[in-house]
């Protein structure tokens, strides 16, 4: 999450919503949040409520639920999706944005 606090302007730059959603608790996620000084949003999802949806993994085995990252457009569709197969698969930012560039242009 360092990486996206270090590249946040750029998604910015792009008009992204940025959420993070995690099965900690929403006072867990206002000290992370705080002391991280995250400029996006958090989500607590206990349940996983919102996981299960876009049938995110959860692996015991592996420490719990697998990353999984999406990019979705103003009319809520899924333009792309990447589910990790380990705690540490998760795409770098540069992709990320590579992605945004490639369905929404480039930001001027």
């Amino acid at each position: 999450m360092a990486q996206l606090r270090q590249d946040f302007a750029e998604f910015e730059k792009r008009g992204v919503a940025v959420l993070i959603i995690g099965p900690d608790g929403p006072n867990a996620y206002k000290r992370y949040w705080a002391q991280e000084q995250m400029p996006c949003i958090g989500l607590a999802d206990i349940g996983n409520h919102v996981a299960d949806q876009y049938n995110q993994e959860v692996n015991i085995l592996k420490l719990g639920r697998m990353p999984a990252m999406f990019i979705v457009d103003k009319d809520c569709h899924i333009r792309y999706s990447h589910y990790g197969k380990s705690m540490s698969d998760i795409p770098e930012d540069s992709a990320i944005l590579a992605k945004l560039d490639e369905f929404f242009g480039a930001p001027s």
